[in-house]
C-alpha cells in the first residue's frame, strides 16, 4: 500500500466554520436552481465512488445505498425537494481506496440496500459505518462535491 492509498483510507474528518465555509465546501446550490434533484453529488475524483445517504424518516433513521458515479459526474441522490435540514453520506473510492466518513454511525450493506434504523447494525446482519453531515439550511435543493485531496469539496484524508 502506498502513502496515497494509506491517507485514503483513513476516515474524513473536517470542521465546518460558517455557512460561507459550508457553500464553498459543498457547491451549495439554491433554490433559484431548476427543480432537477433535491440532493445531488458530484464526484471530483478521478476514480468510481460508491455512495449511500442516511436521513430522517418518518419512523425513524434510513439508510440507502448504493448510487455508483463514474469520475467527474454528478448523480442525483434524492429528485424530490428536501425536506430536512441535516443529512448523512458515506462513500468509498472503488479504484484506489479509502473512504468518506464520519462520526454519526449507521447501517449499510455490500449490495444495494434501505435499511430502516441505525442501532444493532451487526445483530440485524447489516455493516457500521461512520457517515459526514451535511447541513442544508433548509434549502430545498443541495449539491455535495466529492473531491481529491487538495481540490474544492470533501476528500478523505
Amino acid at each position: 500500500m502506498n502513502a496515497t492509498q494509506t491517507s485514503r483510507s483513513a476516515v474524513m474528518r473536517f470542521t465546518l466554520v460558517s455557512g460561507f465555509t459550508l457553500s464553498l465546501l459543498f457547491g451549495f446550490l439554491g433554490t433559484t436552481q431548476s427543480a432537477e434533484a433535491g440532493l445531488r453529488l458530484c464526484n471530483k475524483t478521478t476514480s468510481r465512488i460508491g455512495v449511500a445517504i442516511g436521513y430522517r424518516g418518518d419512523k425513524d433513521w434510513v439508510t440507502e445505498g448504493w448510487w455508483n458515479l463514474p469520475a467527474s459526474e454528478c448523480g442525483v441522490l434524492l429528485p424530490d425537494p428536501l425536506l430536512a435540514r441535516y443529512y448523512y453520506i458515506y462513500a468509498v473510492d472503488y479504484d484506489l481506496g479509502g473512504e468518506w466518513g464520519g462520526r454519526r454511525f449507521m447501517c449499510i450493506k455490500d449490495k444495494e440496500f434501505v435499511i430502516d434504523g441505525i442501532r444493532d447494525c451487526s445483530v440485524r446482519g447489516f455493516k457500521r459505518a461512520g457517515f459526514f453531515e451535511i447541513d442544508t439550511g433548509e434549502q430545498k435543493n443541495w449539491t455535495v462535491q466529492l473531491g481529491e485531496p487538495n481540490t474544492d469539496g470533501p476528500a478523505p484524508q
